[in-house]
């Protein structure tokens, strides 16, 4: 799975794209590597990614300090064969024939990190769970 016709993508989408759809993608590309086109965009982005969700990932060696919250687009989920939400609900575009998941998470802004590894680790182990069903 090297050409791009073949590998499969993924768009995270939360409000802000400052903590959960971020922590995703961050997962999503540690584990899959370059075997999975990764995205990530908000309905109403923050300014800046939630420090506490950095730290979070850090502790598992995961780097997501270079990433910034980006504005949900019709192009990335026209672009995306896999489309997750996160909490935006009516704010996501719909497009016929994409796959389309909803991951009630609880939001991680404002939460102390006590409040946040819960649900990053449930974000870890629903990748997980997505990439043995992209890549087998």
């Amino acid at each position: 799975m090297t050409d791009a016709a073949s590998t499969p993508s993924v768009l995270f989408v939360c409000v802000h794209n400052a903590g959960r759809s971020q922590m995703a993608a961050g997962f999503l590309r540690d584990i899959a590597g370059d075997r999975v086109e990764v995205r990530s965009a908000g309905s109403m982005p923050a300014d800046e990614i939630n420090p506490i969700a950095v730290a979070a990932m850090a502790e598992l060696g995961i780097d997501i300090t270079a990433e910034a919250p980006k504005v949900l687009t019709t192009e990335a989920v026209q672009a995306s064969d896999v489309v997750i939400t996160m909490g935006c609900g009516d704010a996501c575009p719909f497009f016929p024939g994409k796959r389309y998941e909803d991951w009630e998470l609880d939001d991680p802004a404002g939460q102390g990190i006590d409040a946040v590894r819960p649900i990053r680790d449930d974000i870890r182990t629903r990748i997980a769970q997505l990439v043995s069903e992209l890549l087998g």
